[in-house]
């Protein structure tokens, strides 16, 4: 079976072009095709066939489409159910896609190492492809989501093939070809520095001048900026006659795949990790290499609750990782201190720094967020990095931080769902299960300690109710006071009005981590959140929840759902009339209670919380 995406969407069956009709279904074979092996959720489906308007009968019309492809694409095609979605075996299939990003991947690799002529023929294979625009025949939901980064990988190997053209001395044969993409791609810097290349070689100095000079004017009106490295080192190069066959821009490639160091700015490893034997193997598969190699895009969301672990797995699968991404690794945070966002120029000019971006600094740079994801795409393009991005907030904030590569993984954390992370693989984290609690307090307070008292250790993990970060915060304070037995430390954590104040230690904080959980809440959000202290186990319905804040149902109901996507929240199950059981985390609920009676707080315990900042 052939499958293509680079042009409209189509299966073949040996000669035989696979009947399929309408885009929805061309749209579902190509969100299968596009996660790479991966599950894609029902939601993921819903957003890329209907946009933010789905029909009351979205998950039906899903179950025809399926059913629809597995009847005409046959038995050597599998489309399987797995909750939260489907997943598509494609087997020995053949993939425009994948063929794609193996030619282009080795043509730029050849390009690098100076041989030029194999360069020019595995890119030049690569870009024929294309058979027109990709995804022509599917929804503009998803070619609104998935066309830009292919694009952008098809003009990366335009260029590159160009550069070896260039770099052979073909530069009459390439001018014609040149004029119209410049024409095409007005602020496509690479595309001018080989325009002028070309014309210069054919004895035009003077309208290879005069395409820089348009270009500045070009740049200036349309983005307010000034030519970059390889266009400036260009013009000096046309001024002075010292263009040779390793053209600037050739120049600047090499300087992009022979990086003189790799970053590393992954946190340290967490040395006595511990649990989430099930979680960790999903992540290494994600990292690891895939064969066929470049095809399966590496990405995965890490999301739960505060304190749950999320970034200590991540770290911990990442530096496991690390020997698959020669390139180096990329952290950053995508919080501030307080709980609010960080502006994504601000991650953007930390991860141009660490990848060596030498025109990070120029004026006006740091605030034009589409120069600086111009700038980080090309500096990640054809790279093996690894990239984490720690706590996220929603979509708009990760989109320009996500490398246009497939070679590059990408590792997330975030506490609500994102829905626009193409290829994506969602791990949900809960808390610890009770033989992980107990190891993972052993591991910092000392495992015969517990034994000698089992009673207030079994007390002590109780009272954590498998929350990681409480049960680190627990293990440390025994183990900085050796003198402290459980039987001392069990008591002062067993009355709940103050069991938030004795889970913090040092920097770490169970308040502090779900008060950073308040910043994106509403006022419906945090009504619900307060509203939790009227059920006794912290489960209630919408309709319960309406009659203790004396509002509407559905008010109740948008608050307990923001909860849940925030991850204050889960879902339990269903009432006798299908209506859901909201429930929380004992500790979340211990929060909720002081929310309700700020008044009753000390000042330093309000301002943790976020009462004073909210």
């Amino acid at each position: 079976m052939e499958f293509r995406v680079l042009g409209p969407i189509e299966a073949r069956s040996g000669d035989t072009r696979v009947p399929l009709s309408g885009s929805k279904v061309y749209t579902v074979l190509a969100a299968l095709l596009l996660a790479r092996g991966r599950v894609v959720s029902d939601q993921r489906l819903t957003s890329l066939l209907w946009g933010w308007d789905p029909p009351a009968t979205a998950g039906a019309q899903i179950y025809t489409y399926m059913s629809r492809l597995r009847k005409r694409l046959g038995d050597e095609i599998e489309i399987v159910r797995r909750p939260p979605g489907y997943v598509l075996a494609t087997r020995d299939s053949w993939i425009d896609l994948l063929e794609f990003e193996r030619l282009e991947q080795e043509g730029r690799a050849a390009l690098a190492e100076g041989r030029y002529r194999e360069a020019a023929a595995l890119l030049d294979r690569a870009l024929a492809l294309w058979q027109g625009p990709a995804l022509s025949n599917a929804t503009h939901h998803l070619r609104e989501t998935e066309l830009p980064q292919l694009e952008e990988a098809r003009t990366l190997a335009l260029e590159g093939r160009i550069e070896a053209d260039l770099a052979l001395g073909r530069h009459e044969e390439v001018l014609a070809e040149l004029t119209g993409l410049v024409a095409g791609f007005p602020v496509r810097e690479q595309l001018r520095a080989q325009l002028m290349t070309a014309l210069y070689r054919c004895g035009r100095q003077a309208d290879a001048l005069h395409v820089y000079h348009d270009a500045r004017k070009v740049l200036a009106d349309q983005l307010g900026v000034d030519p970059g490295a390889a266009l400036d080192a260009t013009y000096q190069a046309v001024l002075n006659g010292s263009i040779g066959l390793e053209s600037p821009p050739l120049i600047a490639l090499r300087d992009r795949f022979q990086a003189p160091s790799a970053p590393a700015m992954l946190p340290p490893d967490v040395e006595d990790f511990t649990g989430r034997s099930a979680e960790l193997p999903v992540l290494r598969a994600v990292l690891e290499p895939h064969d066929p190699p470049g095809w399966q895009p590496r990405r995965c969301l890490v999301t739960g609750m505060a304190g749950v672990g999320k970034t200590a797995l991540v770290v911990h699968a990442a530096h496991l990782s690390a020997g698959h991404h020669p390139d180096g690794q990329l952290y950053v945070e995508l919080r501030e201190p307080d709980g609010t966002p960080r502006d994504p120029c601000a991650a953007l000019v930390r991860l141009l720094r660490a990848l060596g971006e030498p025109r990070i600094d120029a004026p006006g740079v740091h605030d034009d967020l589409e120069e600086l994801t111009r700038l980080y795409r090309a500096r990640t393009a054809g790279r093996r990095l690894l990239v984490v991005l720690d706590d996220a907030v929603g979509d708009l904030q990760v989109r320009p931080l996500l490398p246009s590569t497939s070679t590059a993984s990408v590792l997330i954390t975030c506490r609500t769902h994102l829905t626009q992370v193409p290829g994506a693989q969602t791990v949900r984290l809960g808390p610890l299960d009770a033989e992980e609690s107990r190891t993972l307090l052993a591991s910092a307070a000392g495992r015969e300690r517990l034994s000698a008292e089992p009673d207030a250790s079994a007390a002590l993990l109780a009272h954590c109710a498998g929350l990681p970060l409480a049960l680190r915060i627990t293990g440390t304070r025994l183990a900085a006071r050796p003198h402290w037995s459980p039987a001392r430390l069990a008591p002062r954590l067993a009355d709940p009005r103050t069991r938030l104040d004795e889970l913090r230690f040092g920097d770490l904080s169970v308040r502090q981590a779900f008060g950073r959980s308040l910043s994106s809440l509403s006022r419906a959000g945090r009504a619900a959140l307060r509203g939790l202290t009227g059920f006794p186990d912290g489960s209630c319905t919408a309709q319960q929840m309406a009659f203790v804040l004396e509002t509407s149902e559905a008010e109740a109901e948008r608050g307990l759902e923001e909860l849940v996507d925030g991850s204050l929240l889960t879902i339990k199950g269903l009432d006798q009339q299908g209506r859901p059981i909201y429930g929380c985390h004992a500790l979340v609920r211990l929060f909720a209670h002081e929310l309700s009676r700020p008044c009753l707080l000390p000042a330093q315990r309000r301002q943790d919380t976020g009462i004073l900042r909210h």
